[in-house]
């Protein structure tokens, strides 16, 4: 007997208007969550000091989630709510 799973999230995702794009980031807030993997670290560096150097944020805010394989915390959702951007990224 084969038993078959189902990955995919058990929570329908609730249906949201995206907010308008800032027409720059000079000064602005940019997070990042990482999934919590080693490979990110490098990439995340990088970008980092690109948005520093090159588009000008005032700051920076570097998060990780708890659990690679699960969505972000309620807690980080709410203060991701707060930056201007935010890149979220996996490394394998």
């Amino acid at each position: 007997m084969v038993t078959v799973l189902d990955p995919s999230f058990e929570e329908a995702p609730e249906t949201f208007a995206l907010p308008p794009r800032p027409p720059h980031l000079r000064g602005a807030t940019v997070g990042i969550i990482s999934n919590g993997k080693a490979a990110t670290r490098p990439f995340f560096d990088h970008l980092e000091r690109l948005v520093r150097e090159e588009w000008g944020v005032a700051e920076v805010v570097r998060r990780t989630k708890s659990n690679y394989s699960a969505p972000a915390e309620a807690p980080l959702v709410d203060e991701a709510a707060g930056w201007a951007v935010m890149f979220a990224g996996v490394g394998d």
